[in-house]
């Protein structure tokens, strides 16, 4: 066991881990500001992408692309590995506890026991530390939780091994070399380069054109298709918007915080203003949510009301374009 682990209560689980496994070896860098300079921001919406016949949609670059762009831009080494076989997954585990070393492991969330049954759904990108073995249980920080768990054997077995869009083997990373002599000021202005052209970008399914193309189907899906289907469609965007993980709102009050620390760092007004903007086209989307989760529970006909979500869709589009605007002159 290792004492006194850094747990760090947070608001994804990935860039939590991170945080706390980093803080751990003595590099302390925030939850916001990992999230930012691995430019974690985005936006895709792809109506060809279907699964269970709703079109897929993200608030964020695809699970596993932060932490690869994070540790190139701070010369580190994440080292991953998966196994073929369960015994072999949970060996390694226990090898590596042996020797001290905090191990981040991604799971099934479903299939975590501390997690009370009304969070449990099946999602293999669930991100958590384990740190010791005592009394035949695994010792845990997850970044969900504001206080350390603890984990059996067989639950945390079952866990790492889950079949799913993304079939888990065991998946298994942790920190190995550090490089102490990074420049943050430099990273910075890469990071926001980097996550403007993803969100200025031309495609017109991704970054605020994306938002501004969801905009207009969803002033259409009345009249397209029948009432339960377009509450089906509009329900999974506040689904994924404020229900899974930390949700897309929630990752643009990230970076906006990211922003802020940035701007002390960088002592640039243009990164605190750009915050200030960042924080508003978060409660634009929280306004989103308000007025689709309106649509979802009323009984009458809601084609106006499409409409209005619609706007307000567009308001989001407008202000993303905005703070990046700003942000691509840097």
């Amino acid at each position: 066991m290792i004492k006194d682990f850094p747990h760090i209560h947070a608001a994804h689980c990935e860039t939590g881990t991170l945080s706390a496994l980093l803080r751990h070896r003595g590099m302390d860098l925030s939850e916001p500001m990992i999230f930012g300079t691995g430019s974690g921001l985005y936006f895709a919406y792809m109506p060809y992408l279907k699964r269970n016949g709703i079109p897929f949609i993200s608030y964020r670059i695809m699970p596993g692309w932060l932490s690869r762009i994070f540790k190139n831009r701070f010369d580190l080494e994440i080292i991953k590995k998966q196994y073929r076989t369960k015994a072999a997954a949970m060996d390694d585990l226990d090898r590596l506890l042996e020797q001290n070393i905090p191990v981040g492991l991604v799971t099934n969330l479903f299939f975590i026991p501390y997690f009370p049954d009304s969070y449990r759904f099946h999602f293999n990108n669930h991100h958590m530390i384990v740190y010791g073995k005592e009394n035949g249980q695994y010792l845990v920080s997850d970044p969900i939780f504001d206080v350390p768990t603890t984990i059996s054997y067989e639950d945390l077995c079952t866990a790492r091994f889950a079949a799913g869009l993304r079939t888990l083997k065991g998946d298994l990373f942790y920190i190995g070399k550090t490089s102490p002599d990074y420049d943050l000021k430099k990273i910075i202005h890469k990071a926001i380069r980097h996550t403007a052209r993803n969100i200025l970008t031309p495609m017109p399914l991704n970054g605020y054109k994306g938002i501004r193309y969801l905009s207009k189907r969803v002033a259409q899906w009345p009249q397209k298709m029948d009432e339960k289907k377009a509450k089906r469609y509009i329900g999974n965007i506040i689904r994924m918007l404020e229900e899974v993980g930390t949700g897309g709102s929630g990752f643009r009050y990230m970076y906006a915080a990211f922003l802020q620390e940035a701007a002390s760092v960088t002592e640039k007004d243009l990164l605190l203003e750009a915050s200030a903007d960042m924080t508003l086209a978060g409660d634009t989307w929280r306004e989103f949510a308000y007025q689709a989760a309106t649509i979802c529970k009323t009984n009458q006909p809601a084609q106006q009301m499409y409409r209005e979500a619609a706007g307000i869709l567009m308001r989001c589009s407008e202000a993303e374009e905005n703070v990046f605007r700003k942000l691509s002159v840097l």
